[in-house]
């Protein structure tokens, strides 16, 4: 019986790879015709809360983006510079972090606070706060959650967004694919197809259950507690099928423009914020990530040294000087997404107003792979901006970084008390 769970396990992987959308969690198959009505009569999405999340893989120079003065009159720091023009729509946060160790190798909790080590005893595991969003709120838009990023480099490819099962989400890694998951619908033998594949996956699903079903009952605690987190593989594929045939029939969206073409990492980020942007004006999602990773070449601004070498700079001036050039031309095109944001209307707001976007990275000194101190700005989503707010580090009872991503989720809607390795809710 154990080979033939594993075997249909096998091809429940295999059919589910060619079923998946990026980070697809939890919806209901009752509501679809509800969702539908609502927003028929009320237009899509308008003025829904939303959330995006953008990290960097190697954090930013905090001589040169942390401020002096504490609240609303902090002064231009050479990074925050590229964002003077939203200071009063964002706020800015020094001494929040996760208390985690692992240098280059921690970097993947940024958004879950957990170590992926540590994720496998928590009901919860290591899941990043915007696919733990995405599980509850995710019901109303064809994608959950939209998961943009970057494959290769030395972290092994984008590691921003987590499932409660502990699997990594693989990202969309370019505007081309970005853009024909938002725009470009299938062909009619393709959607015939897909049809048939979700009756084979349907088929697969119900003979696993019935046999997993019947060996928990043989298996000792230990054994058991495997299974349940085979259940819970199980269930999200199940809840991937039951996003598939909801919006089969649903058209998508009309394309504003021609499908733009896959340059290079750095090249191509304005493009991603630019469909990010249309993703939630049309409502496609509420949940997305954009993961600057390995693939960041510097070679594509001139600078003929790696990323990840720079970032060890030793104090070298010229070292720190290029990475001050990298680093300034991603919070360029952040500033420019957040206006985007703010210059679309969502109702009688702003989408800027609607969406709580946050920045930062697992990282806060690449130099000496420490995880602490991290870089966070916290733009939009309804929140009082225009500070800059310095937690102090009182050991014990320092403000975890997952305070403020508890107060995320409730502000996105979600009923929770804690997330990761909170110890309450702050903003």
């Amino acid at each position: 019986m154990v080979k033939s769970i594993d075997r249909r396990r096998f091809l429940l992987r295999s059919v589910g790879a060619s079923l998946a959308l990026p980070g697809l969690p939890s919806l209901l198959g009752k509501e679809a015709g509800k969702v539908a009505a609502v927003q028929a009569t009320r237009g899509a999405g308008v003025g829904a809360k939303r959330f995006v999340a953008v990290g960097n893989l190697l954090g930013f120079q905090q001589n040169s983006f942390f401020p002096e003065t504490v609240g609303k009159g902090y002064e231009q720091t050479a990074l925050l510079k590229p964002l003077w023009e939203n200071r009063d729509k964002m706020t800015v946060y020094r001494g929040l972090d996760h208390g985690v160790k692992g240098g280059h190798f921690a970097v993947h909790s940024f958004l879950s606070g957990i170590l992926n080590s540590e994720g496998q005893n928590r009901p919860d595991g290591n899941v990043s706060l915007d696919q733990f969003i995405a599980d509850e709120v995710g019901v109303e838009t064809r994608f959950p959650s939209l998961t943009v990023g970057s494959e290769g480099g030395i972290h092994g490819g984008c590691q921003i967004a987590w499932t409660k099962s502990g699997v990594r989400v693989p990202p969309i890694t370019g505007p081309a694919e970005l853009f024909r998951k938002l725009f470009i619908e299938e062909s009619p033998k393709r959607k015939v197809q897909q049809v048939k594949e979700n009756r084979v996956q349907a088929s697969i699903l119900d003979s696993v259950l019935e046999e997993a079903n019947r060996l928990s009952t043989r298996v000792n605690r230990e054994d058991r507690d495997k299974l349940d987190e085979y259940f819970t593989s199980i269930r999200d594929v199940e809840k991937r099928l039951e996003l598939r045939e909801r919006w089969a029939s649903h058209p998508k969206p009309k394309a504003p423009f021609e499908k733009p073409s896959d340059v290079n990492t750095v090249e191509d980020l304005p493009m991603l914020y630019e469909l990010i942007a249309l993703a939630l004006q049309t409502d496609s999602t509420r949940v997305s990530t954009l993961e600057i990773g390995g693939s960041f070449l510097p070679q594509h601004l001139g600078i003929d040294k790696s990323y990840h070498g720079l970032s060890h700079h030793g104090n070298d001036e010229e070292a720190i000087a290029n990475l001050i050039k990298l680093e300034t031309y991603q919070i360029e095109h952040f500033n420019r997404f957040l206006t985007r944001l703010s210059k679309i209307e969502d109702g009688e707001q702003t989408l800027l107003d609607s969406t709580a976007v946050l920045f930062g990275s697992g990282m806060g000194n690449a130099h000496s792979h420490k995880n602490s101190d991290l870089p966070v700005i916290l733009a939009g989503g309804g929140y009082r901006h225009g500070q800059f707010k310095k937690v102090a580090d009182t050991g014990i009872n320092k403000v975890p970084l997952c305070n403020l991503y508890v107060d995320l989720a409730q502000r996105m809607g979600v009923e929770v008390e804690s997330f990761g390795s909170s110890t309450g809710s702050y903003s």
